[in-house]
């Protein structure tokens, strides 16, 4: 089964117990008494200490036990004398894996910047920010999988290469076999892609719902989780090249169903990281006090414990996008002039006004209903304005947080094939290339309702990360892909 981790080691520690450590060298201290190493696998926030008699090892050795270096340490279980640990490791024999030179290896026991953090993603696993953050990621996908496992739902594995753009919005990375230096090209002169792989043109996915629509219409309750890509060419702290998505689709769910399934999954998995990572939040939020000291009084961000709480602990507040825009419209920041962005009807709501409605006005969660459907997806359900007639929103959800606004978006889906059918001509594509998803509106259609849930996002609020390019192993993001 392999080496025992030191998690396990310092949640069970026996006193004379024999154990063999493998890990990496945190930092090394020389006293006259003795030789000081604290040892970590990345299993845990918390170091080992091991403890080497004087002229226990040779000079040679000492030498080589520096900063990074991989170690196998055998030993035995003995009291702490120092503080912040119950145990230590009496060292009886050393064996090194990997050195790491001094002078080369650039993670040394000092504050490193996350900028300079993102230039070396090959080594910042191994500091305690990132082995937080990647902990904490594991945890909540964790949380996810049990969350609908124990729900019923069947895990729905959506393809990554597609020929369709679920959102309509066109950036996409191409996938193709071609020769672009001298591709086939057609009577038009166009590029040939019948002469492709596929025989068409391909994509990486941007959201495997259209797909996971299909398959709620024979399961009933599904979900994706997986990899998406948008060929967005964006540098904020919010946009990331290639993500992770969560995309529940529900049969006979209508938007109430939607809106309850959403908000008890939230509470679920952001509850599950807070019984499960008590050490990795606690050591975050330290850090995210740290750099709120610098700055001004009213542009600090809740605690970190406190911002979660926040979530689990409240009642979701529902209300219209109609009813969102009036509370606006009269608040004291609209009529002040203090929001950056207009408001009125129609508009796409902005992230200062999402913060707006959930930190100052309800001072909880909130799930906007009811949108226009100008600026919402073909897909949505028409809300009638009378019996059988169209009216101007749709059945779409967004579920806002605090500090960072929108984190679910999600609607009914739109089950009547007429309907439907125009809308896609209303936005401009072509049904051919949807006639697969049009036809499971003429096959049994059925109400149904999803949401996605960006997971790079959760994993954001969850840590408290300024920038989502530090809470995913590898970030892709415009002129980076180089790890």
């Amino acid at each position: 089964m392999g080496p025992i981790q030191i998690k396990k080691i310092v949640e069970n520690a026996h006193v004379g117990e024999s154990v063999t450590i493998h890990a990496w060298v945190r930092t090394k201290r020389e006293s006259k008494n003795a030789v000081f190493i604290a040892l970590n696998d990345g299993s845990t926030l918390h170091n080992l200490q091991a403890v080497a008699e004087p002229g226990q090892l040779s000079e040679a050795t000492l030498r080589q036990i520096t900063t990074g270096a991989c170690l196998k340490v055998i030993g035995t279980l003995v009291e702490s004398l120092g503080a912040g640990q119950s145990v230590e490791v009496r060292v009886q024999e050393i064996h090194i894996y990997g050195t790491a030179d001094p002078d080369e290896y650039p993670l040394q026991p000092k504050k490193h910047s996350l900028e300079f953090l993102r230039e070396i993603a090959h080594l910042r696993p191994r500091t305690n920010t990132f082995g937080a953050i990647l902990r904490i990621r594991h945890a909540l996908a964790f949380a996810v999988h049990k969350y609908y496992n124990d729900r019923g739902f069947f895990y729905l594995h959506a393809p990554v290469i597609t020929a369709s753009d679920a959102e309509g919005a066109g950036e996409m990375f191409r996938v193709t076999t071609l020769d672009m230096n001298k591709p086939p090209r057609d009577e038009a002169g166009k590029i040939d892609y019948k002469e492709d792989f596929f025989g068409r043109e391909t994509n990486l996915t941007v959201s495997g719902q259209l797909e996971g629509e299909l398959g709620a219409m024979a399961l009933s309750k599904i979900y994706t989780f997986g990899p998406t890509f948008r060929a967005e060419n964006s540098n904020t702290t919010r946009h990331l090249a290639e993500f992770w998505m969560i995309e529940p689709e529900m049969a006979f769910f209508e938007l109430k169903d939607n809106m309850d399934l959403a908000e008890d999954f939230v509470k679920s998995v952001i509850g599950y990281a807070l019984e499960h990572c008590v050490d990795d939040l606690d050591f975050l939020e330290k850090r995210q006090a740290d750099e709120e000291k610098s700055k001004p009084q009213q542009e600090r961000a809740m605690p970190l414990s406190e911002k979660l709480r926040f979530v689990v602990d409240n009642p979701f507040e529902r209300l219209t996008y109609t009813e969102a825009i009036d509370i606006l419209t009269k608040s004291k920041p609209h009529k002040e002039k203090k929001f950056q962005y207009h408001v009125e009807w129609g508009i796409d709501l902005q992230s200062e006004h999402e913060r707006y409605l959930v930190e100052k006005h309800f001072k909880k969660p909130v799930i906007l209903t009811n949108y226009p459907r100008a600026i919402k997806s073909f897909y949505m359900k028409v809300d009638d304005a009378a019996p059988g007639v169209p009216g101007p929103t749709v059945r779409a959800m967004d579920v806002l947080f605090p500090g960072i606004g929108e984190i679910i978006g999600g609607s009914q889906r739109e089950e009547n094939y007429d309907v439907l059918l125009e809308r896609v001509h209303e936005v401009g594509i072509d049904p051919e290339n949807l006639w697969w998803y049009l036809e499971t509106r003429k096959f049994g259609t059925a109400p149904h309702s999803g949401f996605g849930l960006g997971f790079e996002r959760l994993v954001q609020f969850v840590t408290g990360m300024g920038n989502i390019r530090d809470v995913i192993p590898f970030p892709r993001y415009p002129k980076s892909a180089e790890f």
